[in-house]
Formats: C-alpha cells, sequence, structure tokens
C-alpha cells in the first residue's frame, strides 16, 4: 500500500487535513501519516481541532513553536527530515503557506520524495511577508500543485509551472459544508454562552506580525473596534500572540476595553459566530473565505490580499489598517452588503475526494 505524509501546523491546516483524511478513510486503498510540527502549540489553537474534528492523532508532534523565522523553519526541517528517512513516504503533502509547509516541502525535495501542495498558486505579490516567500518557494519545488481557484492556476502557468497542476477548488468550502451541517445539529456552547443577536454584532480576528507588530496598525485597529463596539458587540477570539503583546506593553486593558474577547474558539463555534456576525473584520486569509462561505461581508485588514477574487464579487473590501477613520468608512461600507451570489470560484465542494484520486493517480 502506498503511503504519504501530511503535514500540519497551524489552525487552518488541521481544518483541511480533516477533510482529506475522511477522504482517505472513506476511499482506502492509501495510507496517510501525519506529521504535526507544533507550530500552534497550545489547546486552543491545536488540540481542540484533533478532539472536536475527529483528524486521527498525529503519530508524531515535534513540538517545535515559537523562535524566529529562521530557528523555527529550521528545526522543522531537521525533525521532518528524521521523520522521512524513517517512515520513506512515497509523496509529501503539505498546506499553504506556513514555516511548517516550506520546512516538510524542502526536506522531501532534498530527499527526492515527490511533494504535493494543497493551495498552491496564491501570490500577494509582497515579499516581506513570510507567508509569500514560503508559498512561492513551495509551488516550485512541488510535483502536485492542487489549486483552490481558476487565478491561481493562470498565476502558476505565468510563472512557467504547468505540469502536475489540478484545479481541485478549495478544500476550506468542503470543510463549510460539512460542518456548516454539523453545527445545525449540535449548536455552539460558545456562540449560546455569548448570547449574542444573530445578525447583531461584529466579529474581529487579528494575529499577523504586519500589523500586530506595529503599534500605529495595531492603534488604528483597536481605536475602529472600540468605536464599532459602542454600537453594537465586537467578538474578539484573542491569538495568543497578540494577547502577549498586548501585555507585554501594558496596554491591553485600553485597547480592548468595550470588546468582547474571548479565547480562541473550535472551527464549529468559529463557523456559529462567522456565519451570525454581520460583518468580519480580519487580518486572517483563511477567514476571509469562511466568511464568504456563510454569506457574510468582509473588511480585510491588509495591504493586499491572496483572494482578490472575493473583493471582484463584491463580498470583501481591502482595507489597510492605518487610520481608524479608513477602517470604520469601511466597516459601514460593507457591514450588511452581499456580493455575487451566483458564483462559484472555489469549486464545488468536493475538494479532497479530487486531490487524493489525483495523489493516488500520481503514485
Amino acid at each position: 500500500m502506498k503511503k504519504f505524509i501530511t503535514v500540519v501546523g497551524a489552525r487552518p491546516q488541521f481544518i483541511k487535513a480533516a477533510m482529506l483524511s475522511r477522504a482517505v478513510a472513506e476511499q482506502g486503498d492509501i495510507e496517510e501519516v501525519i506529521l504535526h510540527t507544533g507550530q500552534h502549540y497550545d489547546h486552543g489553537m491545536s488540540e481542540i481541532f484533533f478532539e472536536e474534528m475527529g483528524i486521527p492523532k498525529p503519530k508524531y508532534n515535534l513540538g517545535v513553536g515559537g523562535g524566529t523565522q529562521g530557528a523555527m523553519t529550521g528545526q522543522q526541517l531537521e525533525g521532518i527530515e528524521k521523520i522521512l528517512m524513517a517512515e520513506k513516504p512515497d509523496a509529501l503533502l503539505v498546506y499553504g503557506d506556513t514555516n511548517s509547509t516550506l520546512a516538510g516541502a524542502l526536506a522531501a525535495a532534498k530527499l527526492h520524495i515527490p511533494v504535493a501542495h494543497v493551495e498552491a498558486g496564491l501570490r500577494s505579490y509582497n515579499r516581506k511577508m513570510p507567508e509569500e516567500v514560503n508559498r512561492v518557494l513551495t509551488d516550485h519545488m512541488s510535483t502536485l500543485l492542487f489549486t483552490p481557484s481558476h487565478q491561481a492556476q493562470e498565476t502558476l502557468a505565468s510563472e512557467g509551472i504547468t505540469k502536475g497542476v489540478h484545479f481541485v477548488g478549495d478544500i476550506m468550502f468542503d470543510a463549510a459544508r460539512v460542518y456548516a451541517a454539523q453545527l445545525a445539529e449540535q449548536g455552539s456552547a460558545v456562540f449560546d454562552a455569548l448570547e449574542l443577536p444573530p445578525g447583531g454584532f461584529r466579529l474581529a480576528t487579528i494575529h499577523r506580525q504586519e500589523n500586530t507588530d506595529h503599534p500605529d496598525r495595531i492603534a488604528a485597529i483597536f481605536g475602529a473596534l472600540r468605536a464599532l463596539a459602542a454600537e453594537a458587540p465586537v467578538v474578539l477570539p484573542l491569538h495568543p500572540r497578540l494577547g502577549n503583546i498586548l501585555k507585554a506593553n501594558g496596554t491591553f486593558e485600553a485597547m480592548t476595553q468595550g470588546i468582547t474577547v474571548i479565547e480562541p474558539v473550535g472551527f464549529m463555534d468559529m463557523i456559529a459566530l462567522t456565519k451570525n456576525a454581520s460583518l468580519v473584520l480580519s487580518d486572517s486569509g483563511g477567514l476571509q473565505k469562511e466568511a464568504y462561505f456563510h454569506g457574510t461581508p468582509v473588511v480585510i485588514l491588509r495591504d493586499e490580499t491572496e483572494w482578490s477574487e472575493l473583493i471582484d464579487l463584491g463580498w470583501a473590501w481591502l482595507c489597510p489598517p492605518v487610520a481608524q477613520a479608513d477602517i470604520m468608512a469601511a466597516a459601514s461600507a460593507m457591514e450588511h452588503s452581499k456580493g455575487d451570489m451566483n458564483a462559484a470560484p472555489y469549486g464545488a465542494g468536493n475538494a479532497a475526494d479530487l486531490i487524493l484520486t489525483a495523489l493516488k493517480d500520481t503514485l
């Protein structure tokens, strides 16, 4: 039986891996070994996803989280290489654009093990972002490249990458469909506990270094969130990095005054919050699409986005978070708005099956 290793390390990758692991269990004829680098290592950012989504427990956990970009990637690379040499898989599969993704791809490529990249072809064209460097390098090392959109496929072609490219759609769309149905049956304890009126609150998430490491941007973002919270509740699941920065600076209480700050939540609770919010404000790449999947408009608090089709379809507003007034204006323009409901830019919600079929055919 052929065997592949899946490398995961961060929240969005756990969700995507759950969909592929489900397809592996249904189709059989191939073995999956899960390797967790430990990039997200606390319960709220990691373990809860394995528990509530039925993801097989990782066979390996490197426990490599924190540190500088180079140190983290280097330690992950060393640990993954040892496991690859012991397991001798037929392929290695990576998701997205984290340090875990690059480390896995590089370790496999050096050992002449085929690399399969899920979410290939995305570009922000901002090389200051570690994620952009990771995704570009991973694409150019990959044997199989699974694109979530036709635009991503065109991007790869413009870089001379045409062999092994498969448009499969966005595997997060698979997850949105499966777990929204599950949520309808079991509900969300977190959402119920907050006693939020459906459509009567905003949801915010902030975690990217380009925002968290710049006090002027954090001031603009939180100024806007506090102003919005004076009108209607603003819920902020607090990313550990952002919380640590605010506490270290002694600004946590002042920045978050009036905002409903909660611990990081699992995927099911996040679906409930996203689906019922009137607006999402976020610098997350994944949450942009999750909001779209559930019919909620989003203000993207970044200078650029890899998901420009959301803007073209009227579901998102790109707002560099440099001034509170700009964020407030974007929120006012987007709240309760509905974009194009008929477009299907991310496939049909069967990406996991298409990925696994292509992987088995190649091996």
